[in-house]
């Protein structure tokens, strides 16, 4: 069977669908929020409501994903105008994000080009050549309990002001997305005052740590693929270099099936209302093995490519500096 030819199936935008997904990740987005500024003194609504938002807020970063590879409305204009409306919502200009993305999906598995992917992975060999500054940092930078919450924090409120390549594909727009940001809570701030602003940050905050730890599973995990040029293939690293979270229906449906990556990456052009039929109605030759969530828990410890073994795996037990993760 032709894989590709059976992605191109699913490959079928329609405007409802994306409108539906589109406006209702918006609905569920204010209504949540107004529902935990509202009830900000009653925990038991607040906190619900307030998860409820940090998802709709990942979906909506999700969207925006989707309107960058062209793939949720019918229209490139559509997919461009809804791209940047979800811009100060998502904390992500779009335009360069977009292009940053498009690189990431060209260096995919690619060892050479590891500066297109999210999250920096060293190899074994890198990792015993280095000096101890150099481990010591990257120690810190994938130890878990820095690498999600300072990552959320990082990347969503600070490094997307300025991202990277920005001089590159559009100073521009990534100034009127600063400003339209501004504008924004702005509005919240006059709406709910300090109290909406804070509820607003903390969730928000939530949703981002949520991002980060997806990103990471969607590269980082045991028997994922790295290469080199010309070794590389561009269909393993899609497939086998992406990973399959099986965390259940729901779970989908709230992140937009983002947790389906391998099969996104091999056609970027699948909508993620699509995603979840493409991924599960495929031929038991191609099925993937899906990480269940305790195996992605468990990922969080895998820190450096074997490109002997060629798989993840943690820290030498017996690293001459292994003293340092505990001092």
């Amino acid at each position: 069977m032709d894989l590709r030819e059976y992605t191109r199936h699913y490959a079928v935008q329609d405007n409802r669908l994306a409108a539906l997904s589109y406006f209702g990740t918006f609905a569920v987005y204010f209504a949540s929020l107004s529902l935990a500024i509202v009830f900000v003194d009653r925990w038991y609504i607040m906190i619900p409501a307030g998860i409820v938002f940090a998802f709709s807020a990942v979906r909506l970063y999700v969207l925006q994903h989707d309107c960058g590879h062209h793939s949720l409305f019918e229209t490139r204009m559509q997919n461009e105008w809804a791209g940047h409306g979800l811009s100060p919502f998502t904390f992500a200009p779009f335009e360069v994000m977009k292009q940053n993305h498009n690189l990431h999906h060209a260096g995919i598995g690619n060892l050479e080009h590891r500066e297109t992917g999210e999250i920096h992975t060293m190899t074994l060999r890198e990792w015993q050549d280095a000096d101890w500054k150099t481990r010591l940092f990257y120690r810190l930078y994938r130890n878990p309990f820095i690498l999600v919450p300072v990552g959320a924090l990082f990347t969503y409120f600070i490094r997307y002001r300025w991202p990277k390549n920005t001089v590159r594909f559009g100073v521009k727009g990534v100034l009127l997305h600063n400003a339209s940001i501004i504008v924004f809570l702005g509005l919240l701030y006059l709406v709910a005052g300090m109290t909406g602003i804070l509820v607003w940050l903390v969730f928000s905050f939530l949703g981002g740590m949520l991002g980060v730890f997806l990103v990471y599973l969607q590269h980082n995990f045991e028997d994922t693929y790295w290469d080199r040029r010309p070794d590389l293939n561009p269909q393993t690293a899609a497939l086998h270099g992406s990973s399959a979270l099986d965390f259940g229906w729901w779970f989908d449906t709230a992140v937009a099936c983002i947790t389906l990556h391998d099969i996104h990456h091999y056609n970027a052009r699948i909508p993620s209302y699509r995603l979840r039929a493409c991924h599960y109605n495929l031929p038991p030759e191609f099925t993937p093995r899906r990480i269940k969530f305790p195996e992605a828990v468990a990922a969080l410890n895998l820190k450096l490519w074997d490109e002997d073994a060629k798989r993840l795996v943690p820290f030498p037990k017996n690293d001459r500096t292994a003293g340092l993760a505990h001092s």
